[in-house]
């Protein structure tokens, strides 16, 4: 299996981490610890996605394919946008932020796909490494690669998605659009403690 492209250290979990839990904590009006220093990798312009889950199940997620801002400051308003402004959930209490997991995904460079038909497309994707943009008809929607754990299959994650962008979940035609990005992803201990790692 192709590994995913790696833009940023092993180690940057725990500062990308911290920082995304000090801003939501702040926006909260509630207190956290403070991040460590930013290293210069901060100031790279990468797309990031910011999930908050709550005992296994999601609670917010919200990120940007591609960024103009630096790292530092894309991430601090993607985690502040999921914890307070995803449309499919209420705004995030500062009482609910102890029991709240944080996971940040780090995005690659979106790669077009040269596929010209479903069955194109379902044979080139790559099971829990593609994050997938699905585009067509002035709709568009992605799946980071971590909801391969909940839709291994690739016709039924194809299918989800389409649903995810507005379209029929058979859709398929001249105007779609395809393209692939990888993740580096760091997720925080559960705060249940009842992590199996």
């Amino acid at each position: 299996m192709t590994e995913p492209t790696r833009a940023l250290p092993d180690d940057a979990g725990p500062v990308l981490l911290a920082a995304a839990r000090a801003a939501i904590a702040d926006a909260l009006g509630t207190s956290a610890p403070p991040p460590p220093p930013w290293p210069d990798w901060a100031g790279t312009t990468l797309g990031t996605f910011v999930t908050l889950t709550q005992d296994g199940e999601l609670r917010g997620c919200i990120g940007t394919l591609v960024e103009h801002l630096p790292l530092r400051e894309g991430l601090a308003a993607n985690a502040v946008r999921a914890a307070r402004h995803d449309p499919r959930f209420p705004p995030l209490t500062a009482d609910e932020l102890t029991r709240t997991r944080v996971e940040v995904s780090v995005l690659s460079a979106a790669e077009p796909m040269a596929v010209t038909s479903q069955d194109e497309a379902l044979a080139a994707l790559r099971p829990g490494v593609d994050g997938l943009i699905f585009a067509a008809g002035g709709h568009q929607a992605t799946f980071l690669p971590q909801v391969w754990e909940q839709l291994p299959d690739p016709r039924t994650f194809l299918t989800h998605l389409r649903r995810k962008a507005g379209l029929a979940s058979d859709y398929w035609g001249p105007d779609v659009r395809l393209s692939r990005y990888t993740v580096q992803a760091w997720e925080e201990p559960d705060p249940t403690g009842d992590d199996p790692s």
